[in-house]
């Protein structure tokens, strides 16, 4: 699998949708553990794979999608995603409305050894953690 890129880009953010919408291209490095199961309160996100494997946890249900699976958790909704394919993923991720971009865009800022653009320093959307990441939670033992 060929990845042109390496990183994130912000393809939409709110700031040009009058807040309503947001849209990232993530390529997802595979040992990519993912972060821990959470949920977003006040914002809707889904995934769209553009290519590659990647695992999604959504409440109760764990699915693995390659390229074309489309993965929503609605506000509210207990989620993660991590790649264990042992390959290189390509996630699009769309957050309505807009403000969580702005993480994404210090992530992006801080891998590349730059400063964050000036929208992205403001507050993101709270995220509350409500578990462990998908690895930990399917570890034998566990």
């Amino acid at each position: 699998m060929s990845l042109d890129k390496v990183g994130i880009e912000i393809l939409l953010s709110g700031e040009r949708s009058s807040g309503r919408l947001a849209v990232i291209d993530e390529v997802v490095e595979s040992d990519f553990a993912g972060p821990p199961l959470h949920l977003h309160p006040s914002f809707d996100e889904g995934f769209y794979v553009l290519d590659g494997e990647v695992t999604f946890r959504l409440g109760d249900e764990l699915v693995t999608g390659g390229r074309g699976t489309f993965a929503f958790a609605e506000r509210g909704t207990p989620h993660t995603f991590a790649n264990l394919s042992g390959e290189p993923a390509r996630v699009l991720i769309i957050c309505t409305p807009a403000g969580f971009e702005r993480y994404f865009a210090r992530v992006a800022a801080e891998r590349a050894g730059a400063e964050p653009p000036l929208w992205a320093r403001e507050s993101e959307p709270e995220t509350i953690r409500v578990g462990p990441r998908i690895a930990d939670a399917e570890a034998p033992g566990r």
